[in-house]
């Protein structure tokens, strides 16, 4: 059986799991673009995310070495309990996270301290909890990484960017390979 991997342990994690939000393809586009465009403006060198990557993570269950079954299947358990409406992300800024050097990620935020993403990753995280996967989630900052650099920009406006989320998905991640690899999804409710 896999086991969660310690950020101090020696083996390398193969195999990432967590909830998201993906685009639509032309909002992904979209996202691209701005990208293209930000990292021109700033000057960064790091490559832009490819379009079909972009993101929201909404709950990270941890890197294994390997994806335990069982984890999977009280992800999917969690998901199956979540009732909710479909929603509008949207962000309107852009900004790096402090991270390690040349490995900052540079990210589309929200200027809005309580989004509509935020407030759907409470409920998540409730379906999670009652099926005892983790616990009370701390701090959540919703954004979507445009790509990561050694640079350290401030958070600036940007041009807004916004879509309809139809569906939450559950995500396995083959790490190092930058391939994601959608193992269940759920529609949200029409609005």
């Amino acid at each position: 059986m896999s086991e969660q991997l310690s950020l101090l342990g020696e083996t390398r994690a193969t195999d990432r799991l967590f909830f998201a939000l993906f685009p639509d393809p032309g909002t992904a586009e979209r996202i691209a673009a701005v990208a293209a465009r930000l990292r021109e403006r700033h000057g960064l060198t790091g490559p832009a995310l490819a379009a079909e990557r972009f993101h929201i993570t909404l709950s990270h269950l941890g890197d294994y070495h390997g994806l335990p079954a069982d984890l999977v299947a009280k992800a999917r358990q969690a998901g199956d309990q979540v009732s909710a409406r479909a929603f509008r992300p949207h962000f309107d800024r852009a900004g790096s996270f402090a991270g390690r050097s040349g490995n900052r990620p540079f990210v589309l935020q929200s200027s809005e301290s309580e989004t509509v993403v935020t407030a759907f990753q409470r409920t998540l995280g409730r379906a999670m909890m009652a099926v005892g996967l983790g616990r009370k989630a701390g701090p959540y900052s919703p954004h979507v990484t445009l790509l990561y650099d050694d640079a350290m920009i401030a958070t600036h406006p940007v041009e807004p960017v916004a879509w309809t989320a139809g569906e939450f998905v559950l995500v396995h991640s083959l790490l190092g390979q930058t391939k994601h690899v959608v193992l269940d999804r759920w529609p949200l409710e029409a609005g």
